[in-house]
């Protein structure tokens, strides 16, 4: 869906918000930005979906609160339609269970409204290079959130063909045949999933610390990712981890 423009990949663009005035100022940032722009704009999920599989593009930064069809029917039925596509949450909805949603249906990113140029234009292109990208405040309460929900509930494990389950919590790993880790390795992502440290992770699987944190490379590394938390996004986003 790239096209070459010069020395340099074109990322095309559709916004979809239902304010106008917002759409506006935000096409006048991405064609601003070298390589980025915006090829239409649209005011409900309807004219998103329409105007996604007539234009192609690279990018839809899509809000949660759309009429006819709000953002997470869109993503979903985009996701189905149209799997390349990279789906970014640009809402003014901070609460993790709008992540949980949106990433289960398919989207790439989920950021905040309030987010900065920069911020923005980096999630554009991490998205674009096939990672996944969130706003950082929300990394925090999805964090928070787990821990809390690890410390209230007790932890029952049951192996069955090939599912772990994390009852009390109700994460659950998934073995797929796409799945590049190994079974320890998805162990460890689990937990990871769950907020724990490496030294809990470490403590939980009766290994020592350093032995998780070579698990822990070997995941990102497999993943092609950066951090924790992008590997547990991405993990959520393909059905390996389930919340």
């Amino acid at each position: 869906m790239l096209e070459r423009t010069g020395s340099m990949s074109e990322v095309r663009i559709i916004l979809a918000d239902d304010h106008s005035l917002f759409r506006e100022g935000l096409k006048r940032i991405l064609n601003m930005e070298p390589g980025m722009r915006v090829v239409a704009e649209c005011g409900d999920g309807q004219q998103v979906m329409d105007k996604c599989r007539e234009l192609a593009p690279d990018v839809v930064l899509l809000d949660i609160n759309m009429p006819v069809a709000n953002g997470v029917q869109v993503t979903e039925q985009l996701y189905q339609s149209m799997p390349d596509l990279k789906i970014i949450i640009l809402s003014i909805h901070d609460d993790e269970s709008y992540v949980f949603e949106t990433l289960r249906k398919g989207a790439s990113g989920y950021l905040l409204k309030d987010t900065e140029t920069e911020t923005l234009i980096e999630a554009i292109r991490t998205v674009v290079l096939g990672h996944a990208y969130i706003h950082p405040r929300v990394t925090g309460k999805l964090i928070s959130q787990i821990r809390r929900m690890t410390d209230a509930d007790a932890e029952t494990e049951t192996a069955v063909t090939g599912e772990i389950f994390a009852q009390g919590l109700g994460v659950r790993f998934v073995h797929t045949d796409d799945n590049p880790l190994t079974k320890r390795e998805a162990e460890v992502l689990r937990l990871m999933a769950e907020g724990k440290s490496n030294r809990a992770i470490g403590d939980h699987l009766f290994i020592s610390e350093k032995t998780v944190k070579n698990h822990v490379s070997s995941i990102l590394q497999k993943m092609h990712v950066d951090d924790r938390t992008q590997a547990v996004i991405i993990s959520i986003k393909n059905g390996w981890v389930t919340l």
